[in-house]
């Protein structure tokens, strides 16, 4: 028995072993694979990245000629490096660095040592190369900016980094990839698709023509163009209105969620990250921490929406059936709750009804509106659930799914968020604890795209697209599915009228009445928000933001727009003139108010970006004189 035991060990030991030689040898090819590596030589040839035009068919992007000089470090011979050095222009120490980081990412695989040659170092450098074993000048297509606005919509092309390189294996190190905006969304149809040359090598580390007769090689494909939403001059004229203020404007096509504008200020040139000068340029601007020129306020920053918010809450309280369109509310300067806290308003004429309350921008109305829609269920949890559900069908209160990579959710608060604010079930909290809501003030907050965007649903009494930037990819007749989605909202189509009406009315004869354009049926509203900061730990109350939303023209609306002005006083002042210039512009193909432009061109609010506290509302007679011109606008603030 032991006999048979130790043949049938000395058998199974022998097949396994053959197996085993018989799978290593025919069936896996990794260690030819490792063979072929080491006497083949991968070359990538990069094709040029697709161009980017507007709505019109303007070009805003093409491509210049690149050239990097790359390192195979394990090719690398003994070389005098101080000499190589300085035709790099590097110092010895800098070259060490970049061969030593090179070597460490992979010894065969090319790294950059030199990115972004101009012409002239190409020409004087490819003359020269011949003499570096494992060196070599890699041509490749840099962005070519044809404006200089719109850097926050085009976005920017970099250097891939090691975060990247480990989660996208179809990057090498030296590649570039779309950073920011469209150039990050669309970078798998902008980049096109590498091509690869394989080089045969002999054992003396010689290249001896292509691996298989180029069998494997395979040639790049150029990327797509695309062609945006945007119009290239309306999107201009908005960053020259905003230069010397902060702040952003979205205009939108209502009928197709079709973004027209995106502007952000302070803005700068694409230009800027394009080059050598690329890193440095961006280190200064993302350390510019005040102004912040990387911030795209228009989809990033979060405001209280102010009295645009109350076309809102309007039509949820018709919706809701606890007013009318013919119910007059009576105002004396305000709205009174509580144990006597008042909530003020300016002077108007009294009582309105809910036209009147929109072209007034009534506080007292809108508070009464706000309060008898959360009272009339049984309990403030549940009025503002569904106050909340309404809101949320207008897109608020969530990130939107337009197509542009960043962006915040704003906020519009449920119940949970108050009953965690007010430790509840402990402290009760009733529909007065959150009235500041009804006129977009308190705890909403709301996006420059968010408000543009409930404009255009109100535009379209009732629906919307999402906003997008893409209207075609080429050779797609198609944009993806998702913005061809119609979304309806949850209040009924004829609860729309009257408040396009009062909208219509602030320009007839309400806060926006100066503003008017000739010739087109503006509806609009007008906003104050309020401003608040900490400093020194402190909560303090800094100038007003100036907010304003219209659409135009009344009927078969062709733009809605939303524009936003930090610390801008007052709606009327900057934000509403920024708005009916920008639909002059768009609707007229030119400025007519030439006057407003004036007035918008040569102002200037740097000065209270350096005031750390508020100014007062009206200034202190101490026997200086006043100007009726001054006076007349602070009057204009009590509009609305």
């Amino acid at each position: 028995m032991r006999k048979f035991l130790l043949l049938g060990l000395v058998l199974v030991t022998g097949v396994v072993f053959a197996g085993r030689l018989f799978y290593l040898q025919v069936y896996d090819t990794s260690f030819q694979q490792l063979s072929e590596n080491n006497a083949v030589k991968t070359i990538y040839d990069y094709p040029q990245r697709g161009y980017i035009f507007d709505r019109n068919g303007d070009l805003l992007v093409s491509n210049q000629p690149s050239y990097d000089v790359m390192v195979i470090p394990r090719e690398v011979k003994e070389l005098d490096t101080l000499e190589f050095s300085k035709l790099l222009k590097l110092s010895k120490e800098e070259l060490t660095i970049r061969l030593k980081k090179a070597r460490v990412y992979s010894p065969r695989l090319p790294s950059p040592i030199i990115p972004q040659l101009t012409k002239e170092e190409y020409a004087y450098l490819s003359e020269k190369m011949f003499k570096y074993d494992g060196f070599y000048i890699q041509k490749r297509s840099l962005r070519d900016y044809q404006v200089a606005h719109s850097a926050n919509v085009l976005g920017y092309i970099r250097e891939v980094d090691e975060r990247i390189l480990d989660k996208n294996p179809y990057y090498q190190m030296g590649e570039i990839i779309g950073m920011q905006g469209v150039e990050a969304q669309y970078e798998e149809v902008l980049r096109g698709v590498k091509g690869v040359k394989y080089i045969q090598k002999d054992r003396f580390n010689r290249d001896i023509g292509s691996y298989k007769e180029g069998i494997f090689d395979t040639l790049p494909e150029r990327g797509k163009d695309i062609t945006l939403t945007i119009d290239a001059a309306l999107q201009k004229y908005g960053e020259e209105l905003f230069v010397n203020k902060r702040g952003g404007i979205v205009a939108i096509e209502p009928e197709t969620g079709e973004i027209l504008a995106l502007v952000t200020a302070p803005y700068y040139d694409p230009e800027l990250l394009v080059g050598r000068e690329r890193s440095s340029n961006f280190t200064r601007l993302f350390y510019d921490t005040i102004a912040k020129p990387l911030f795209d306020r228009g989809l990033q920053g979060e405001y209280p929406p102010g009295s645009p918010f109350k076309t809102l809450t309007g039509l949820i309280g018709l919706q809701e059936g606890v007013i009318d369109t013919k119910e007059r509310i009576y105002c004396n300067h305000g709205y009174v709750y509580g144990r006597g806290v008042k909530l003020g308003c300016h002077s108007h004429a009294t009582p309105l009804a809910m036209e009147g309350g929109i072209a007034n921008s009534c506080n007292a109305y809108f508070c009464t509106v706000y309060r008898r829609s959360i009272e009339k269920f049984d309990t403030p949890q549940l009025g503002i659930d569904n106050w909340n559900k309404h809101l949320s069908s207008f897109g608020l209160g969530e990130f939107m799914g337009y197509d542009l990579p960043s962006g915040r959710p704003g906020l519009i608060p449920d119940s949970d968020y108050y009953n965690r604010y007010y430790n509840y079930p402990k402290y009760k909290w009733y529909a007065t604890a959150t009235i500041s809501n009804a006129i977009g003030q308190g705890e909403v907050n709301l996006t420059p795209m968010q408000m543009a965007n409930f404009t255009a649903t109100i535009a379209n009494r009732g629906w919307w697209y999402r906003p997008h930037v893409i209207k075609k990819i080429e050779d797609s007749d198609t944009i993806p599915s998702i913005y061809e989605e119609k979304h309806i909202t949850t209040i009924d189509r004829e609860h729309f009228d009257v408040i396009v009406d009062g909208m219509n009315d602030v320009f007839n004869y309400g806060t926006a009445a100066h503003l008017k354009i000739p010739g087109i049926e503006i509806c609009g509203k007008t906003g104050t928000a309020e401003n608040y900061t900490k400093i020194d730990g402190k909560r303090v109350q800094l100038t007003d933001h100036s907010t304003f939303i219209a659409f135009a023209p009344k009927e078969n609306p062709k733009i809605a727009i939303a524009v936003f002005v930090e610390n801008g006083y007052w709606g009327g002042r900057w934000a509403g003139r920024i708005a009916s210039l920008m639909i002059d512009k768009y609707i007229n193909g030119e400025v007519t108010r030439k006057d407003l432009e004036d007035y918008v061109l040569k102002g200037s609010l740097m000065d209270e970006y350096e005031k750390p506290l508020l100014q007062k509302p009206f200034p202190i007679n101490d026997g200086k004189k006043i100007s009726a011109k001054f006076l007349n606008e602070k009057k204009e603030a009590f509009k609305d």
